[in-house]
């Protein structure tokens, strides 16, 4: 058997990225200033190596007959051992990977699908689908507990082409284990794009991006994959689940819409039909200043309100700045971009900065003329919103260089309606900061900023950084468990969603319980146990299968 069977570039066990991604000049200077402002000096410590973990040999042998698909290699199992949220990447440094897969399983094709489900359901092996590895929620990791005889991490990477595209419809059936980037590739000669760009997009999938109902690129409209999904093929351990292409249908509850969000526990994605959009042809962005942070509230609201849709509209308070290495600290900004494949956009544009004059926003107007270029012009990348742009791509990598040296650099997310989210603001942050003063007696750089928009109300993104006590990455795991818990009851005690766009995994399972109802919990649960009898797949994520009961597993606990 080969070392590792991923035909992809190693990927960073220990922190995001590929194995050999470095952090630019800039990058470097943005992390010693966060490290310095919260108290911890650089330092080198010793990066993770593989060696150093000990992981036990495989309870159970593979089946013979699929045996070429399934690797056991230290690299495999470590990357697949978990995902990429603070606490996976402290117990890596930690040097620890407490329930690795037994086997990892990279299929050829659908029909190897199903027999690895077949074959995982006679034998009791728990089996979790993979997606990217980008989870943050304790989404992917086999803690499944002591009723399965092994655990299988099921990833789809082989599983990565564009089949087919209906130009006519504009819509492309796509297999669910193409990246980000593979998708796009795959659909430019055809002159097509999803549009679809979460923070995670170079590192996560099709079928990820489903089975977490996860956010992307625009902050208003088409704000999560639901809009873009038209069909979808789920395998079952019961068979298989195929709806049908249409634009629309009354007929009844939506399959798929049982399918999105369902986070590998009803079955393993394969593929799907899925809209697209002509690339953009014209684009306008304006980079916009607030001294007064209610008032700038006020504004996207009015934007979000207005039906002028804008692509852009990401409102990073004072500190938020900070974080984005876009600003001082002393005011907000609001990150506003139109694009269209249809139209020039100085109208919907000059609208939008009429509103944010009307609530006291300034701007530079020449800045804002140079957005508005001609057609394949680059400028829209450039000034303090392409910098916005390229940092929010790249802000998953800054954290991992302090992860190492007990920094605690964290995010929770979640929408709430207008009318409470003044409220819900100052409530979260108090309480998040709270916590963190308790556990690790350590002041906090504590920012927000808004990721998308309804004219119901905003998606807030909380971001936090600070350190342990001693230093110590096991101290800052464990103050972290603490301030995780009372982050997710401060935003459903406060009237906010357990999490707008990072699923729920294990890590957010106790606030989906509170969050939804107990009947439609169970009626959730009866159709697991329709279609997975067994309780094999992704068992802990959303609830315990029928006549299993796990309890909260995962990251949360020590």
């Amino acid at each position: 058997m080969p070392a590792t069977l991923s035909r992809r570039a190693p990927r960073r066990f220990w922190g995001w990225g590929n194995a050999d991604s470095v952090l630019d000049a800039r990058e470097q200077a943005i992390t010693q200033l966060l490290l310095a402002r919260i108290g911890t000096a650089q330092a080198e410590r010793p990066e993770p190596r593989i060696e150093e973990f000990s992981m036990p040999a495989p309870r159970i042998s593979a089946p013979p007959a699929l045996a070429a698909q399934f690797s056991a290699s230290p690299l495999d199992r470590l990357n697949h051992s978990s995902g990429k949220s603070y606490a996976d990447c402290a117990r890596m440094w930690l040097r620890q990977a407490p329930t690795p897969p037994d086997w990892v399983a990279f299929p050829e094709d659908e029909q190897a699908v199903i027999d690895i489900l077949d074959w995982a359901q006679a034998q009791n092996v728990a089996v979790i689908p993979y997606g990217g590895g980008s989870s943050v929620c304790g989404g992917v990791e086999a803690a499944v507990g002591d009723g399965y005889a092994g655990t299988v991490s099921l990833d789809l990477e082989r599983l990565n082409r564009v089949l087919e595209v209906d130009p006519l419809s504009r819509a492309a059936r796509i297999q669910a284990g193409a990246l980000g980037p593979e998708l796009a590739a795959q659909l430019k000669p055809h002159g097509l794009a999803l549009r679809h760009f979460p923070q995670s997009f170079e590192f996560s999938s099709l079928g990820g991006w489903i089975a977490t109902r996860a956010g992307g690129h625009y902050a208003t409209q088409y704000t999560h994959i639901d809009d873009f999904v038209e069909s979808t093929r789920l395998v079952t351990p019961c068979g298989v689940i195929q709806t049908r292409r249409l634009p629309g249908s009354g007929a009844g509850p939506a399959p798929d819409r049982l399918v999105l969000g369902s986070e590998g526990s009803l079955g393993v994605l394969t593929e799907a039909w899925m809209r697209l959009q002509l690339p953009p042809r014209f684009r306008a962005s304006a980079s916009v200043q607030f001294s007064d942070y209610p008032r700038a509230v006020e504004c996207v609201r009015a934007l979000a309100q207005s039906g002028l849709n804008p692509s852009n509209c990401r409102l990073l308070d004072p500190q938020e700045t900070l974080f984005a290495g876009v600003g001082t600290g002393s005011a907000s900004m609001l990150v506003l971009g139109f694009e269209s494949a249809d139209h020039p956009l100085q109208a919907w544009m000059g609208r939008a900065l009429e509103l944010v004059g009307e609530f006291g926003g300034s701007y530079d107007q020449a800045a804002v003329a140079r957005s508005m270029a001609e057609e394949h012009s680059d400028v829209h990348r450039q000034g303090a919103a392409g910098a916005w742009r390229d940092a929010f791509l790249r802000m998953p990598y800054w954290r991992d260089p302090g992860v190492g040296l007990g920094v605690i650099m964290d995010t929770v997310e979640s929408a709430v309606t207008w009318d409470r989210f003044a409220e819900f603001y100052a409530g979260v942050k108090r309480d998040i900061a709270r916590a963190i003063k308790q556990a690790t007696g350590q002041d906090v750089l504590l920012s927000c900023r808004m990721t998308h928009l309804y004219p119901d109300g905003p998606a807030p993104y909380f971001t936090f950084a600070t350190r342990s006590a001693d230093g110590s990455v096991a101290s800052a795991l464990a103050a972290w468990r603490e301030i995780k818990q009372a982050a997710n009851e401060a935003l459903v005690a406060h009237g906010g969603t357990i999490t707008h766009h990072h699923a729920v995994g294990r890590d957010h399972r106790s606030g989906y319980e509170r969050e939804v109802d107990p009947l439609f919990r169970r009626m959730l649960a009866a159709a697991k146990h329709t279609v997975d009898p067994q309780g094999i797949l992704n068992p802990g994520v959303l609830f315990d299968p029928c006549g299993r009961a796990l309890g909260l597993t995962g990251a949360l606990l020590p």
